[in-house]
């Protein structure tokens, strides 16, 4: 067990509702998962990708409950878990021609940033 990284405390967060699909917001999480802290924050500043705004919003958020609640360094933190949930639809209707309409969903995203002192 001496070679196994711990996790001894995790501080989280998470942005309800946000509006941007699931399948976007993977993308960029993928760049940052079990990156240090300050090199995730810095990747997403530089990433063109809108979801990447959402996703610095939270993990600052999780680095401020981290040194807040739990009072951990932010030197030491490291991104454990980043995931994008799927949350609810806005079910809209557009009309088309012989006064039909047709329904299409805005989707959303639950998304969970997770830092850690390993």
């Amino acid at each position: 067990m001496a070679d196994e990284e711990r996790i001894i405390m995790e501080a989280k967060a998470t942005a309800w509702q946000v509006r941007i699909s699931t399948d976007k917001v993977r993308q960029v999480l993928e760049l940052i998962r079990g990156k240090k802290a300050s090199d995730a924050l810095n990747i997403l500043k530089f990433t063109p990708n809108r979801g990447a705004r959402y996703i610095e919003k939270t993990l600052k958020s999780a680095l401020a409950n981290a040194e807040h609640n739990l009072g951990l360094d932010l030197d030491d933190l490291v991104v454990t878990r980043a995931t994008a949930d799927q949350g609810t639809y806005m079910k809209r209707f557009r009309p088309v021609s012989h006064g039909r309409a047709h329904a299409f969903r805005h989707h959303t995203s639950h998304i969970t940033v997770a830092v850690a002192e390993k």
